[in-house]
């Protein structure tokens, strides 16, 4: 009896087998197919953290929701770097490429924290420039470095922009010779309409939002660097459109520190080929919605420090565009 029953059901056990394997297979390819991606860029409330919402939901739109960028608010480009030998899977951070040859030479800020897993940092693609500003009030007849001799500038404390500020007001003879303004960058835009400064230093894609805040709120002018003055600063030569900001009838030229998409060896190639893919076809509608994009081009891979993941390679050979021969 024990067979017989056994028989009997066999077709409806098979039948019951078959409908639960496709049930499994389908949950499997709905799991597969969608790729959880980590982005680890900047503070919260900056523009690189808005860039960090713009590209998710790019990749989102570009992969029909096969790829779910999930954003983590960063302390800044070193953590970001530090991070990426103990972090698992699908690992995107953005950092300048200096810091990568320096992690991987374990210089500078990783001088006391080697690792060798820094040499498994790929890069896939670059994201909008820091970009120099000198912002001066028109009134405060500022044509030219040389005229902030005896004003009152704010460079900031303890960001790029404060640094590099400094480092440039020195290089083209301004030490000791401006005052410098103990006041918050954050209160960069009140303290230009309230006279209490004539100038602010800051440093961020272009059109950068409190360049734009500045410009909409009083007359302003954005100082241009000669090519020697580029020379000097040892920093990639920039260029800010003309109109990019109210009132600028002519371009500026200024200088800028590349930041590149990173992740590491733990990405698979597929992944890697598909974020890079995304992020090219949907650059030109994202600039539609936010005009710092337009400044990102295949140009700005040359500035890549390290290896590139051999799924963005793969995408690069297919388009024919040109990566450093460091970079392969």
């Amino acid at each position: 009896m024990k067979f017989a029953l056994n028989s009997n059901l066999r077709p409806l056990q098979m039948a019951l087998l078959g409908s639960m394997t496709v049930v499994a297979v389908g949950f499997a390819g709905s799991a597969m197919a969608e790729n959880r991606v980590t982005y680890k860029s900047a503070k919260a409330g900056t523009s690189y953290y808005q860039m960090g919402v713009e590209l998710a939901q790019a990749m989102k739109e570009g992969t029909n929701g096969d790829v779910i960028v999930t954003l983590e608010e960063s302390q800044g480009s070193v953590q970001n770097v530090m991070e990426a030998p103990s972090r698992k899977g699908n690992y995107v951070f953005t950092t300048p490429p200096s810091l990568v040859a320096a992690a991987e030479n374990s210089k500078g800020a990783f001088e006391k924290k080697p690792d060798e897993k820094y040499k498994e940092i790929r890069a896939l693609f670059p994201i909008p420039s820091l970009t120099m500003h000198f912002v001066t009030r028109e009134d405060a007849g500022i044509k030219s470095f040389e005229d902030m001799a005896g004003k009152n500038i704010l460079v900031g404390k303890g960001t790029f922009s404060a640094n590099e500020g400094t480092k440039y007001l020195n290089l083209f003879g301004l030490d000791g010779k401006v005052n410098l303004a103990n006041v918050e960058l954050n209160n960069a835009v009140p303290a230009l309409k309230n006279k209490q400064i004539d100038a602010f230093v800051t440093a961020g894609s272009f059109p950068s939002p409190n360049v734009i805040e500045a410009a909409a709120s009083l007359p302003i002018h954005v100082l241009s660097m000669s090519d020697d003055q580029v020379k000097q600063t040892g920093a990639a030569r920039a260029v800010i459109p003309a109109n990019t900001y109210n009132g600028q009838t002519e371009e500026i030229v200024t200088t800028s520190l590349p930041v590149i998409a990173y992740t590491t060896t733990e990405m698979d190639d597929g992944t890697a080929y598909t974020l890079t893919k995304t992020f090219w076809e949907q650059r030109d509608k994202m600039a539609g919605n936010a005009p710092w994009w337009n400044g990102v081009t295949p140009e700005m891979l040359m500035n890549v420090s390290g290896k590139m993941h051999p799924g963005a390679l793969k995408y690069y050979a297919e388009k024919g565009i040109e990566v450093p021969a460091t970079a392969k």
